[in-house]
Formats: structure tokens, sequence, C-alpha cells
């Protein structure tokens, strides 16, 4: 029985002490000065295209552009998306362009606490500094609005935070934005988009029970969205049976407006009157180019 209570303290022992290495254990990697003048105009669209404004607006509730988004209800928790405002205390109003980078293109705040993946980071991991000094530029033309979002609300085990570290490790992966050679201009823009900023796998990409993206099926559709919404596939054979080609979705994504005549609802409804709407008419035919042909650059109209 000796035996057996020490060997039980010893592994209590080892068990606290990885704990503790894990809490205390960095997250994210060191960043760099950027000392690049941003665009406003230039950061101002790709705010729009990475769904900055539809996701940190609470428009429904009256809220200001940026001072904070509707409430996420996830199998998590419910999420608030934080003030995104000039306002030095609820907002950004006391960061700087590289506490501001870190927390965009690595998930992590200004404290090196990892943020909740509620909060698409990994999909602006290829942003460049320049990415960063344009959306940097236009964050500093935003009134500050003074009211703070509120908490989220979760429960344990998924408020501890040092937590999130062993998820990161898990399934955490970088969006592969790069240009693909050989592929068209058209195309090469479509994967940049659709896999960075337009984050479309957020949402048309399933999850497990971890709430990780399963990659083997990127772009087949997500039967558990947030609130109870689906999304669904997106893969070149599911859009063309459905009637899509790279023209219909192109209009969708400016209008709403689907091939047969119906218009989107829940959530997309939101992307396209936020977001797609205000990107080029180049970029939208960009996108529906990528998903059209997928990845291995079948032709498709």
């Amino acid at each position: 029985m000796r035996r057996i209570l020490m060997g039980a303290a010893v592994l209590g022992t080892v068990a606290l002490a990885g704990v503790v290495s894990l809490v205390v254990w960095p997250v994210g990697a060191a960043t760099v000065p950027i000392t690049l003048s941003g665009n406003v105009d230039r950061g101002a669209y790709l705010a729009r295209a990475s769904g900055c404004i539809s996701c940190h607006s609470n428009f429904e509730a009256g809220g200001a552009p940026l001072a904070g988004g509707a409430p996420l209800d996830t199998p998590f928790g419910t999420f608030h998306p934080p003030n995104l405002t000039t306002d030095p205390v609820s907002g950004l109003g006391n960061w700087t362009v590289e506490q501001f980078a870190r927390a965009v293109r690595q998930g992590v705040g200004p404290n090196g606490t990892p943020y909740y993946p509620a909060f698409p980071y990994a999909f602006y991991a290829d942003f460049t500094d320049q990415d960063i000094a344009d959306l940097w530029a236009a964050f500093q033309t935003v009134p500050p609005v003074a009211d703070p979002a509120p908490d989220h609300v979760v429960g344990f085990p998924f408020d501890q935070r040092w937590g999130l570290k062993l998820w990161r490790a898990a399934f955490l992966h970088d969006p592969d934005t790069r240009p693909v050679e050989g592929r068209s201009d058209a195309w090469n823009r479509g994967r940049e988009l659709v896999r960075g900023p337009a984050h479309c796998g957020a949402c048309h990409t399933p999850r497990n029970l971890a709430g990780g993206r399963d990659l083997a099926a990127r772009f087949a559709g997500n039967a558990a969205l947030p609130g109870g919404s689906k999304a669904p596939s997106i893969q070149p054979q599911a859009l063309e049976e459905g009637g899509w080609t790279v023209s219909a979705l192109a209009y969708a994504l400016e209008t709403g407006l689907t091939p047969s005549g119906d218009a989107f609802g829940g959530s997309m409804s939101e992307v396209v009157r936020e977001n797609t709407r205000f990107m080029t008419p180049e970029d939208r035919t960009a996108m529906a180019t990528y998903l059209l042909q997928g990845e291995d650059g079948g032709q498709t109209d």
C-alpha cells in the first residue's frame, strides 16, 4: 500500500509539473518591428474581405462599426467579438502595430494569452507586413467607442486558456495561400482569398469534437455551425450539381442571389451584405474560379 501511495504521489507530482509547464509555456513567435507605411484604402478593403466588420459589429442591436459583435453561440460557450475601435480602454487605442500583427497572424494577445479559435486568426497567418500595415492604418481611422464587449461565457474546462496551447499544437495549420506555379492569375488570387482573408473554410469545412477543422474534407460543408445553422459543401462537384458556374457564383457573392432565383439566408447573407459585395468584380470572379476548379484544377465555365 505504501508503494502504491508513493507511486500515486509521484504521478501526481509529474502531472502537476506538466500542467504548470504548460501554463507558463510561451505561445506564438516573437514579432519584429513593422515600419512600413500603411494604405488606408487597401487596409479597409482587406478588413472587409476578412470579415472584420461583419464579425465585430452588432448592427442589429444598434452597435457602432467594430465596437463589438453579436454573441457567437458554440458548443464550447458563447463568445463575444471584442471592440476593435481606437478607444484606449475598450478597444485597440493603446496597442502597437506589432501587437496587432501578433494578434491577427498568431492569435496571441498583447499579454501573451492565446485567443480562442472563434477568432479565425489561422486564416490570416500568411498576411504580409504590408497587409498588417494597411489594416493598422485603416483601423486607426475608426472612431473610438468606449463600450467594452461582454466577457466570453465559457464553462470549465474550456475557460482554462492554457489548454488552448494544446489545441493549437494539434489543430493550428498554415492556410497555405502561396501561388501555385502553372495556374492562372485568377485561380491563384482566388486561392489566396478563399484560403486566407475570406476564410471560407471556417464555416464550410466540418470540425471534430474539439473544434478542429477536418482538412481531409476541406470545403465539404458543416452541419453544425454556431447558432444551429448549416453550411453546404462548396467543393467543385457539389457546386456543379447545384447549377453553379463561375459567373453565377461571382454574381451571388455580389447580390446574394442563387442560380435558382433564391437568396442566401443565415450567416451567408451577412457575408454578402457586409463583405463580398464590397469586393472588386475581379476578386469575386477569382474566388469563384478557384472554388469551381478546385485545388486539382478541374476546368469548368
